[in-house]
């Protein structure tokens, strides 16, 4: 038996371990919408001693098996912390090397055997796009065209994204909006032309998904970093240790139970 013969059945020993786990998970309540903060790809490149962006490579890897086995499971909505605005202060040289990555790979995420079209996923580009090297913008709109007609399942990729910065973008919508129907009724004030919390929500970035049920954040952090900060106020927040690089399946099944375990209290709260 050859190399290639014994990673086939590796391969697929490990499909059929997945597929059993999350026959027990799905027993109980499973999480509609899990929510990623990518952390630790810089801390990675330098504890391996590996040059500048090779963390990131890793870290694509991590974000591929995370998706699949997010969609394996039967979670519809997944979304991704892709890239901050802050990140846009790093040295010009990284921020370049970043941009040339992503639009590699999202590139990448059209081509007919990727992972979205295998699951019949959906992509969504999250956050102030306008910022983005014109290459990477193009790339990003080719790569929502393409997948648009995707129903299944749905990815937000989180890019040029901050929290603050979606919620100025939706008040502002929503003022603007307002302006133009208070223009229409001749300037008269009427009560439902206040601005209330459903016009916010309406106009956010994220309106494409529900509320995440999990957001995991991997190097042990706690903080959510300007990420989804209207959207958490009743989700699950689960902080493995482990850089984004070293993340794996039993990190998502731990996130998972501990979901399944509070979902309870969670209820609660929303209800509260």
């Amino acid at each position: 038996m050859d190399i290639k013969q014994r990673t086939q059945i590796y391969k697929n020993l490990g499909s059929l371990v997945r597929k059993c786990i999350f026959g027990i998970l799905s027993v109980a309540t499973l999480p509609n919408h899990i929510a990623f903060i990518m952390d630790g790809n810089r801390r990675y490149s330098k504890q391996h001693n590996l040059v500048d962006g090779e963390g990131h490579k890793f870290g694509y890897s991590s974000l591929m098996s995370m998706l699949r086995y997010c969609y394996e499971l039967g979670v519809k909505y997944v979304t991704v912390y892709a890239f901050s605005i802050e990140n846009f202060k790093r040295s010009p040289e990284e921020v370049q090397s970043l941009m040339d990555l992503m639009q590699e790979k999202i590139e990448g995420l059209i081509k007919e055997e990727s992972i979205v079209n295998q699951y019949g996923v959906r992509v969504y580009f999250i956050g102030n796009l306008k910022l983005l090297t014109k290459p990477v913008r193009l790339a990003a709109e080719r790569a929502m065209d393409a997948t648009a007609k995707n129903s299944k399942a749905v990815l937000s990729i989180c890019i040029a994204y901050t929290s603050t910065d979606e919620i100025l973008h939706s008040v502002e919508e929503s003022c603007e909006e307002k302006r133009v129907k208070v223009g229409v009724l001749n300037g008269k004030r009427h009560e439902k032309d206040v601005i209330d919390v459903s016009d916010i929500e309406r106009h956010m970035y994220m309106a494409v998904a529900p509320d995440p049920d999990i957001i995991i954040r991997t190097s042990g952090e706690t903080r959510l970093s300007n990420f989804l900060l209207w959207q958490s106020s009743n989700c699950l927040l689960y902080s493995p240790s482990v850089l984004w690089p070293e993340i794996g399946f039993r990190h998502l099944v731990r996130a998972v139970l501990d979901f399944q375990h509070k979902l309870h209290y969670l209820n609660k709260q929303k209800q509260a």
